[in-house]
């Protein structure tokens, strides 16, 4: 992304792959993102169930809906929807249910 361009983050293309089975809890999700510069980048993940392992990044929802799960007992679960603001920590294990395609702009650290 060059100094003084506009993108669209709402509608930027993106390449959805179906996720790796071992990571599909349920449904048959397929994620995406584009990186527009080093640590900024959109994401997407359509309606299913996945698991994943974060990166540190702090990321604010476009559109959809999903609740985040946490392995670490200590963390409730997080409710997502459109201007929902996040972060994520290296190394938490995470399990994803999209029930609206969602769509975030991310910064990672």
């Amino acid at each position: 992304m060059n100094l003084g361009i506009v993108t669209d983050a709402a509608s930027v293309a993106l390449d959805l792959q179906s996720l790796p089975a071992d990571q599909v809890l349920d449904g048959a999700p397929a994620a995406g993102h584009v990186k527009l510069t080093d640590a900024i980048g959109v994401w997407e993940h359509t309606p299913g169930t996945s698991t994943d392992v974060e990166t540190d990044e702090v990321f604010v929802v476009l559109s959809g809906c999903a609740t985040v799960s946490f392995d670490d007992p200590a963390l409730n679960p997080i409710e997502l929807r459109a201007g929902s603001m996040a972060r994520l920590a290296a190394g938490m294990r995470t399990v994803w249910t999209v029930t609206e395609t969602l769509r975030k702009i991310y910064i990672a650290g």
